[in-house]
């Protein structure tokens, strides 16, 4: 079987689109036609459907591209491991994270990552969906949650605590919760209780938010928008233990009430153990949560 036509095959039925995959191959869309037409009559079955909106993959199709796909997983596994054979840390690395801890957290501290690995480049995905780090679509993940799959390397790096905040004007308008009572005088902002990450900070909220309070409520999807809501007095919000050295200005109320620690794993794949550039950025990650407590420590002290 022909390696081009079947590189050619995966980035048509990857992206859905002859014109697309042709730009992203720097060939035409007749060539990449003319390719895919070639490939069918080789193997003397039809792999799309044909449609206005674009290709479908036909069950011969999606066998094939399941194959396309595994062979491509190899390829990208084995270039990581030919580039991290050298002594330098370089390439791509691909790290996800919640929206909220890869906003607030993370971005901040890449520069100094860059100061230390100036050959790296960091893919930064940042979303509330679990990605899937056997099947690569991430290189490395950090989670509000112990991962399932046991072919995951895992090392616990931090705890972060649920607790609530407000800001200093919206305090003065409606007043500061003495109790937990008190908060159905006012609307609590929080990620949505069916978040897939955060476990126990939900199980803490559900008994905030009890039913017999008739609590207003705001979710949203990311603990950022949260955060953003919260500094412009929509309401009090359920925000993670680090929002108060990032966001000073905002108040904490109801200092003695917050979740149960809630442990975030840094993981990656086995196969990438040796890798240079997850050691490197792992290794990173550790110190500058290490710099972070002992500055959190050196404030509360001050208090």
């Amino acid at each position: 079987m022909d390696w081009d036509k079947l590189r050619i095959f995966h980035a048509v039925a990857d992206i859905g689109s002859l014109t697309h995959a042709g730009e992203k191959l720097h060939l035409s869309q007749s060539a990449v036609s003319r390719q895919i037409r070639a490939l069918e009559e080789s193997l003397n079955v039809i792999l799309f459907h044909r449609h206005a909106r674009g290709l479908i993959l036909t069950e011969q199709g999606e066998l094939l591209f399941n194959a396309t796909q595994d062979m491509s997983r190899k390829l990208e596994t084995a270039e990581a491991r030919i580039r991290d054979s050298e002594d330098e840390v370089f390439g791509e690395l691909r790290v996800t994270t919640t929206t909220g801890f890869g906003t607030l957290w993370l971005a901040p501290r890449m520069g100094r990552l860059y100061e230390l690995y100036p050959e790296l480049k960091i893919d930064l995905i940042l979303e509330e969906r679990v990605l899937d780090l056997p099947m690569r679509e991430a290189d490395v993940a950090i989670r509000m949650k112990e991962p399932s799959q046991a072919d995951l390397v895992r090392r616990r790096i931090m705890t972060v605590n649920m607790q609530l905040y407000a800001s200093q004007s919206y305090l003065d308008k409606h007043g500061t919760p003495e109790t937990v009572e008190d908060l159905q005088n006012h609307r609590i902002i929080s990620q949505s209780l069916t978040a897939r990450q955060v476990n126990e900070s939900v199980a803490w909220l559900k008994t905030v938010l009890s039913d017999e309070q008739h609590i207003k409520h705001m979710t949203v999807n990311n603990y950022f928008g949260v955060m953003q809501a919260t500094m412009h007095d929509v309401g009090i919000g359920v925000m993670p233990d680090y929002v108060s050295s990032l966001v000073p200005e905002l108040v904490r109320v109801l200092p003695n009430d917050e979740s149960k620690e809630i442990p975030v794993f840094l993981a990656y794949p086995e196969e990438l153990r040796h890798s240079k550039r997850v050691n490197a950025f792992r290794d990173f990650v550790v110190e500058e949560i290490k710099a972070y407590r002992r500055a959190v420590d050196q404030r509360d002290s001050l208090m």
